[in-house]
């Protein structure tokens, strides 16, 4: 039976396949031309929408995900401050399944009351490459591995993540602490917490930003961060100022204020404040968060590089500027050498003004307590940031000017706002 209807499956597909035969040229053109529609729509679908191939986000499969972590845990094979917690004493409980994406696994938990996410790049521990000191040590958990060997180790692997290099005086955050009987799942859990850029980036930036979340803990490939309700389009504001004190009717314009102006400072803070310049180039609500003082936290730095690695990236091959566009990081392709230049054209600044403040103040603010003239001078001043209009691409030099004047027209936005509140 089986058989006989894969024959007639075949015949019909022969079938088919003569009636095309007999189809003049201008038939067998239009089914090109249909099909190659197609191909191009699923491009652009996949291209607007990445996530449409995403794994599906569940509380099932999270709590499997954590099950597995916990019976590493009790084997030996992982560590982690955050793993008697999570394993043992029931401190550290799962709430549910904020997001998966390509291979990335986004978890809300309570620890101790305190809301948190727990993060990591892969689902599984085996699914990092395990450190090859540990599999050719053949002393007991590890113990004889020479500390200089390993702070050469791990410096390289925080330099592929960040692209620089680091005194070992530097390395304080990524030591695994003392020799224990967990030594070797120490070990084997900190070389897959420094194999997640994103996680290295965390740890060097949480004591010298107030723009970054802070590594609470880990356990294994997973690390916990602050628990912070995420910016959305969906958001009329991007962000969900109802839970901001003094947000909510005419406080709403106020909290705009203060977060563009968090916004700016976090831009001046990236820009200056560390050896190298630190690029964003990912920049979206769904990357941001504010704390109930309005400050902007950068959550997902995924797509955040100082400038050695932003370089490397930017300097490809290249027939066209087109192809020197990484995400919200752009160069320009000389056309002499085929190239991409290795100096970003555009910057964060032109980038959040583009994505963030067109949204805010395009229109007017919804309070009259602004003057009219307030609100078009700082619509102007945030087309002129967002399209400055340089030819040469060369937007750096305008940035110092419209920075300030930004800020200028922000501070006295918040001025008329509160002399209108007494």
């Amino acid at each position: 039976m089986a058989r006989a209807a894969g024959a007639r499956g075949r015949a019909g597909w022969c079938g088919r396949r003569g009636c095309c035969g007999r189809c003049g040229p201008g038939a067998l053109l239009a089914f090109a031309a249909w099909t190659a529609g197609w191909v191009l729509a699923a491009a652009l679908l996949l291209r607007a929408h990445p996530g449409v191939l995403s794994e599906r986000c569940t509380n099932e499969k999270s709590r499997r995900i954590l099950a597995a972590l916990c019976q590493d845990y009790r084997g030996g094979a992982l560590a982690g401050d955050l793993c008697e917690d999570l394993c043992v004493a029931g401190k550290l409980l799962f709430q549910r399944c904020l997001h998966y994406d390509r291979g990335k696994k986004v978890l809300q938990a309570d620890w101790r009351g305190r809301p948190v996410v727990l993060k990591s790049k892969a689902e599984a521990f085996s699914s990092f490459p395990p450190l090859s000191l540990l599999e050719e040590e053949a002393g007991e958990g590890g113990q004889d591995i020479p500390e200089a060997e390993l702070l050469l180790m791990v410096a390289g692997e925080v330099k592929s993540a960040l692209g620089l290099e680091l005194s070992n005086s530097s390395l304080g955050p990524w030591w695994p602490g003392r020799r224990g009987p967990r030594w070797r799942g120490q070990l084997a859990s900190l070389w897959a917490l420094l194999q997640q850029e994103e996680y290295v980036y965390f740890s060097l930036l949480q004591d010298l930003s107030p723009h970054v979340l802070p590594v609470l803990g880990s356990c294994g490939h997973f690390y916990a961060v602050e628990f912070l309700a995420a910016g959305s389009p969906h958001h009329r504001a991007l962000f969900p100022l109802d839970r901001v004190p003094g947000a909510p009717g005419g406080g709403q314009a106020r909290a705009i204020s203060d977060i563009a102006l968090s916004f700016l400072d976090m831009v001046n803070h990236f820009d200056s404040d560390f050896s190298h310049r630190l690029h964003l180039c990912d920049i979206k609500p769904e990357n941001f968060a504010i704390r109930s003082d309005f400050t902007v936290v950068a959550i997902d730095v995924d797509m955040a590089f100082f400038e050695p690695k932003m370089r490397e990236i930017l300097e490809q091959n290249c027939t066209d500027d087109e192809d020197c566009n990484f995400f919200d990081c752009f160069s320009r392709c000389d056309l002499r050498v085929n190239k991409c230049g290795a100096q970003r054209v555009n910057n964060n600044l032109q980038v959040i003004c583009d994505k963030i403040f067109r949204h805010w103040f395009s229109a007017p603010l919804k309070s009259s307590a602004v003057s009219f003239q307030l609100q078009l001078q700082l619509q102007e001043a945030v087309q002129e940031c967002a399209d400055p209009g340089v030819p040469s691409g060369n937007t750096r030099r305008d940035t110092p000017s419209v920075f300030w004047k930004l800020r200028r027209l922000l501070q006295a936005t918040l001025r008329e706002l509160q002399e209108a509140e007494k």
